[in-house]
């Protein structure tokens, strides 16, 4: 029998890191199987899915947290991922401002969206070189919320957001 861990690490980045996480997931049976890792502000930091036999779980969240110069958090989970509802895909685009992310998600949090991946960042705008905030996201939403549903809400608040939300911004993706 297999058990998932959810693996958050933080730490200075540096040269090895991934290998050492990955040593201690095999060393204990385990495989790598999902992952999202980034350097930020001189940090590295991640998340990992990884799949251990349940017998060796105890030793790999002991060795995982033993990493030398790294903050890890273990969570367990189930090995099979939950039933999956309709997703869709968000592209966001538009002048940088504070609260951007927050009224966004807020918009989505009143549908009933769960925001499964997120990915930011800032981009200087071509000509002006403005700070030009850009966000992906993959998106679960109900099967009574629809996409126009859910561009209506954030065009609701492209106004306030400068941000642009073409057509091609929410597109959804093919059902498993």
């Amino acid at each position: 029998m297999s058990l998932s861990l959810v693996i958050t690490i933080v730490g200075p980045d540096r040269a090895g890191l991934v290998s050492a996480v990955s040593d201690t997931i095999a060393a204990h049976g385990g495989a790598w199987m999902d992952s999202r890792l980034a350097r930020l502000a001189g940090q590295f930091a991640g998340v990992v899915r990884a799949v251990v036999p349940k017998v060796q779980a105890d030793a790999a969240e002991a060795a995982l947290r033993r990493l030398e110069g790294l903050s890890v958090n273990v969570m367990r989970g189930d090995v099979a991922e939950e039933p999956r509802s309709r997703r869709l895909r968000l592209r966001l685009n538009g002048l940088d401002r504070p609260g951007i992310v927050r009224d966004a998600t807020r918009a989505l949090s009143a549908l009933g969206v769960n925001i499964v991946e997120f990915e930011s960042a800032l981009r200087a705008a071509p000509f002006s070189g403005l700070p030009l905030f850009h966000a992906e996201a993959v998106l679960e939403a109900p099967e009574t919320v629809t996409g126009e549903s859910i561009r209506d809400a954030l065009e609701a608040l492209s106004d306030e957001m400068s941000a642009e939300f073409p057509e091609a911004a929410l597109t959804l993706d093919a059902q498993d």
